[in-house]
């Protein structure tokens, strides 16, 4: 039942009632019940049975019809000038063997046409294929077949674009939790690798897949700062042209879809510079698709790189508080998904951190357990132990002594191992838990400031949580207690 109530309350208000209006004038009362009551109401399957006065068979009979004529209603707001022009090209052997030859190659020349208005490579290939065959007694026979072999060679360079982009964005979770210098000299290489790749024909789709890659990489892997390469292209600039290209092939379904991915760039963009009054723009867009964004765009942007950057933005304005009662509407019916490691692991320290500025440290610390519990971080043991350091803090908080003591022994033990010298600013954070939780009252909160003074030395590197705590006099006063 989850996933059809999923689906069924992630509809667009438009599309609810359509299906609802047309199960009604159908007169499938019961499936517009259940559709109504999935939506609307938190009600169990024994309740909606009872209601329905059906029984169990009935009811699963129900849902599945149920679910049968979402999929169809979906289907049909597929329709589109790209979905008719597929479904030709579906049909060609039909032309072929159907009508006269003269016939067929115009209409083949006709699809060629409109397929490279689309760029649709592997369509493409189709109508080639058969162009050649028709062709074989005639000297466009050639022609035909180079065309065939270019788009091929072209439909594989589009798939490798694909390929490596996914491939990107999960070496940069996986960078963003270890900080190796290998992880980041395996991003710079895959970057190098895509821009080779795109040079290689002039083609709209291949630049939208590197910008995608490029952009990112600029802003959060090789920083524009640090770049000794003049001749790069303004990020602006490129951002203007893909905005032109989306423009341009509004009806190409793919770039529907990643207007989003853009949107974000854009806003990473600005926040990079901290041009703010810009960024805001673009936060409320994406804020809006958060849950969207990570549940779908993983193969194309790190997603969870908004949920840092609201971290910051809301830190900056004095907003901390807010992110927790939006957190429970925005992420309802998301569903996290714990094979994606560094996606899982910055969720769940958001959702923390949300509980911790709302001052429900019981619930903070229960997130952090969870995540904890659920995935192995041995392979991350930086992050690992910022995660147990947030944890700490709640513990601290709750005066639970027993087990901050715990925790605090397994950090240290953890900092020796890691050395001293890779996590300085999580030892002078563990410091100002122990001042705390000390029962010395003496000058605990001058020493409290003092720590702090040394902690905000250090800059933010990689997966570090334990910068987005706002160390402000309240802090200090909750603390020096």
């Amino acid at each position: 039942m989850a996933k059809l109530k999923n689906i069924i309350k992630q509809l667009a208000e438009s599309d609810f009632e359509a299906i609802y209006d047309s199960l009604m004038e159908n007169g499938a009362d019961k499936s517009a019940y259940l559709l109504k009551s999935m939506r609307e109401k938190s009600t169990s399957d024994n309740k909606i049975m009872s209601e329905l006065e059906v029984n169990t068979n009935a009811y699963y009979t129900l849902r599945s019809r149920l679910n049968q004529k979402i999929e169809e209603y979906l289907l049909q707001q597929l329709e589109s000038p790209r979905t008719d022009l597929l479904k030709k090209v579906a049909n060609i052997n039909e032309i072929i063997f159907t009508k006269k030859k003269a016939i067929a190659i115009a209409t083949l020349k006709k699809l060629e046409k409109e397929l490279l208005d689309y760029d649709l490579s592997n369509e493409l290939t189709v109508i080639y294929k058969s162009l050649k065959k028709l062709h074989i007694n005639y000297p466009d026979h050639y022609n035909y077949s180079q065309s065939y072999n270019q788009h091929v060679a072209y439909m594989l360079a589009v798939d490798k674009a694909e390929d490596m982009l996914g491939e990107y964005f999960k070496k940069y979770g996986q960078y963003t939790l270890s900080n190796s210098e290998t992880e980041k000299l395996g991003l710079t290489l895959l970057n190098k690798e895509m821009n080779n790749v795109a040079a290689l024909y002039k083609s709209h789709r291949l630049h939208v897949y590197q910008s995608c890659m490029n952009i990112f990489h600029r802003l959060f892997v090789e920083v524009e700062e640090d770049s000794l390469d003049d001749d790069l292209e303004p990020i602006e600039d490129i951002l203007v042209k893909i905005q032109r290209t989306f423009e341009d092939y509004n009806l190409d379904s793919i770039y529907h879809h990643l207007k989003i991915i853009f949107e974000f760039l854009k806003l990473e963009y600005y926040n990079h510079y901290r041009v703010y009054r810009k960024a805001e723009k673009y936060f409320e867009e994406v804020n809006e698709d958060t849950a969207l964004l990570l549940s779908n765009y993983n193969l194309y942007t790190y997603p969870s790189q908004f949920l840092i950057s609201k971290l910051e933005r809301h830190k900056r304005l004095g907003l901390e508080e807010e992110m927790y009662e939006e957190n429970e509407e925005m992420f309802s019916d998301f569903e996290v998904d714990t094979n994606d490691i560094p996606q899982y692991v910055t969720y769940m320290i958001y959702r923390a951190l949300s509980c911790y500025y709302v001052k429900k440290y019981d619930q903070a610390s229960r997130w952090i357990n969870n995540l904890l519990n659920e995935v192995s971080l041995k392979r991350y043991p930086n992050a690992q132990l910022e995660i147990k350091v947030i944890l700490a803090l709640q513990y601290c908080l709750l005066n639970d002594y027993d087990l901050f003591n715990q925790l605090i022994n397994s950090i240290q033990r953890q900092i020796r191992i890691i050395g001293k010298e890779n996590c300085e600013h999580l030892m002078i954070f563990t410091k100002i838990l122990k001042v705390s939780i000390s029962e010395l009252k003496k000058n605990k909160e001058e020493k409290i400031r003092a720590l702090i003074r040394k902690f905000s030395m250090f800059q933010k590197q990689g997966f570090s949580p334990s910068m987005y705590i706002k160390m402000d006099d309240e802090f200090i006063s909750k603390l020096s207690w």
